[in-house]
C-alpha cells in the first residue's frame, strides 16, 4: 500500500489588486477613481494574504506620496498663475507643472510596475518605499 500524500494548493486571488491598479490608472483621466481604488484597498488589505497585502500597501502609499506631490505642485501652479501678471511668477509655475507632469508619470510607472509583480503572482518587493 503506497502512502499518498494530497498536497493542497490555495490560489491568491490576483484579481482585486489587479482591479485597483487599473482603477488606479484610468484615475489619470478622471481622477475619482482613484478614490474608488484606495477605498478598496483599505477594506481588503487586512483580510489578504501576505502576498496581496504587499500589493495593497503598495496602492496605498502610492496614493498618498502622488496626492502630497500633486498638492504641491497645485500650490505652485495657483501661485504662480497670480505671480505671473507680473512676470515674477512664472518659474514657479512652470516649475508647478513639471512636478505635476513628473508625479503623473511616476504615478502611471508605479501602477505598471505593480501589475508586472502581481502577473508574474509575486509580492511587490518594497511596498513602503517611494521609488519604484
Amino acid at each position: 500500500m503506497s502512502d499518498t500524500q494530497t498536497t493542497v494548493v490555495t490560489r491568491e486571488d490576483r484579481t482585486l489588486p489587479a482591479v485597483i491598479y487599473g482603477l488606479y490608472l484610468l484615475g489619470l483621466v478622471n481622477g475619482l477613481t482613484i478614490l474608488v481604488g484606495l477605498v478598496i484597498a483599505y477594506m481588503n488589505r487586512d483580510a489578504a494574504s501576505p502576498n496581496m497585502r504587499s500589493h495593497y500597501t503598495f496602492l496605498i502609499k502610492t496614493f498618498w506620496v502622488s496626492i502630497a506631490w500633486f498638492v504641491i505642485a497645485g500650490v505652485l501652479i495657483l501661485f504662480g498663475g497670480v505671480l505671473s501678471l507680473v512676470l515674477v511668477g512664472i518659474p514657479f509655475l512652470m516649475l508647478g507643472l513639471f512636478i505635476w507632469g513628473v508625479v503623473g508619470i511616476w504615478f502611471a510607472v508605479r501602477c505598471i510596475v505593480g501589475l508586472v509583480y502581481l502577473s508574474q503572482g509575486e509580492a511587490y518587493p518594497r511596498p513602503d518605499t517611494w521609488l519604484i
